[in-house]
This record gives C-alpha cells, structure tokens and sequence, in this order.
C-alpha cells in the first residue's frame, strides 16, 4: 500500500492497538481483497474507505478490556466479516466465530480467512437460531449493522455463557430503541451495561457500543425459529396478562415471546 493515505491510518491502527507485523500483513492483506474481489459483500472496497469503515471501525472495540480476555467470539451477521475478521487477526488467541446465513458470504468469508492465514476464525453456516453449538459457550457476541436492538438482543443470548456480554455497534443514540432493548434483555436473561461512545478514526461522530451482559441462564423458550424475532421482536410495552409464557407453550416449544406483539423492523448498512 505504500505511503498512501490509508496506509498512514492502518499504521496509527497498528500503534493505537499495539499490533505487529504479522497483524500489519494481514489487515493489509484484508484490504487488497476487499479492493480486489468483485464478489466482496459490501460497498465499501476502496482502502481508502475501508481502512476507516470497516478495519478502525472494528478495532475501536479493542477498547473493551472484556473483549481482549474474550476466549470465545461470535460475531452475529458476520456479512463482509466486520468486526469479526479484524478481531480475529488482533486477538490471536480468541477464537472468532463468524455467524452467517448468506451463502456467497460465507465463501468470501472461507477465501479471507485462507487468504489471511487465520487460525483462530472459523465461518458457521446458518442463522444464529440454529446454531446449537455454540449455545452459552461464548463469552463475547458482536454485532454490527445487523437489525434493532431488541433482535440483535435475542439474537446473542442463547450464544452467551453466564456472564457474557453482547457489545452491538450503533451511532446516534436512540431513546426508544434503548428501552425496547432494555425491555428485551430483560426477558431474556440480560441486561444493559454500559453504552461507550467511541472515535474509531478521525471525524467519527456519533459512535457508540452498547454492552449487554447475560446475568442468567437462557430462557428454555430461546431461541425462537428463525425469524421469529424479526417477525415479533420482543421489548415492546407489555399488554396486561402478557408478562409471562404459558406452561403449555413452554412444554409443547411454541416459544412465543413473554410480550407477543411486533413491531417495525429496521436494517442497518454493512
């Protein structure tokens, strides 16, 4: 990359984070196949770009001291593989999980991690509802540009241990998704932490992540089918008589939320 602009900014990355050499290449390496692959799914390519969306904008959660002593990583709607692909080049001795149900996505995802040499990062093929493996065995999920709060909440408690902690990438803040998220981390065995705002790069504005920490077991009612969340998100006010799940449909695993009302969906940018 030279002495070019985004070659400056990755180097700032690498002595704000206290990275190596290794880590150098292979995040310059992460760049050229974005540049390069015309199949990359994100439309944000050009390094100059992409050195402060995507890589600084990952990097900024290295901030976290719970992140860095993470052993276990799942990155929810890994897509173009931000922010699990620059964690698991910084923490190479986390393994990162990159969750993803888009096929093409997930063969770029299997060519970076070959491309990069990655040893630590593994592409799970499916939705985060269906993967059982990875129930409460993680100690950290991500998430970024994936959906509302109250489903990206859903999303990560199932994949959590006890004591986990879900860090979601947002900017402004929004009051009302807050609450629908506070409401829904209740009901699913979580709670809000902390909302950090963060500068990832020079001129960010309005960055934040927000943590959720898992402070008791999964409800036996999680997780739903797929797309149940989407469809019926949970964090919206409850209707009286509506606080809990029936006994018969948490035997017969009807799992419908505790609050059993939708409401509009949103969509972040990869």
């Amino acid at each position: 990359m030279g002495a070019d602009p985004a070659a400056r900014r990755l180097e700032h990355l690498l002595e704000r984070y206290g990275l190596g050499a290794r880590q150098r290449r292979q995040l310059d390496g992460l760049l050229s196949l974005l540049a390069n692959d015309r199949h990359a799914p994100t439309s944000v390519r050009t390094p100059e770009r992409a050195v402060d969306a995507h890589i600084a904008d990952s990097l900024v959660a290295l901030e976290l001291e719970t992140l860095r002593a993470a052993e276990s990583i799942a990155d929810l709607g890994s897509g173009a593989g931000f922010p699990g692909l620059p964690l698991a080049i910084a923490l190479e001795g986390s393994a990162v999980h990159l969750v993803e149900s888009v096929a093409r996505k997930c063969v770029f995802l299997e060519r970076a991690i070959g491309e990069l040499g990655l040893e630590n990062a593994r592409v799970v093929r499916g939705r985060a509802e269906e993967w059982s493996a990875g129930q409460g065995r993680n100690d950290v999920a991500t998430a970024r540009a994936v959906g509302p709060q109250p489903v990206v909440v859903e999303y990560a408690a199932p994949l959590l241990r006890t004591g986990g902690v879900l860090v979601d990438w947002r900017a402004g803040r929004a009051r009302e998704q807050e609450q629908r998220g506070a409401r829904a981390a209740a009901q699913v065995g979580m709670r809000p932490a902390e909302v950090r705002r963060v500068q990832p790069f020079v001129g960010a504005r309005e960055r934040h992540l927000h943590l959720y920490l898992k402070v008791t077991p999964t409800p036996a009612w999680l997780p739903r089918r797929p797309g149940a969340a989407v469809k019926r998100p949970l964090g919206t006010a409850p209707r009286p008589g509506a606080e809990r799940v029936p006994a018969r449909e948490r035997a017969s695993e009807l799992l419908s939320p505790p609050d059993g009302v939708g409401g509009p969906s949103d969509r972040g940018r990869r």
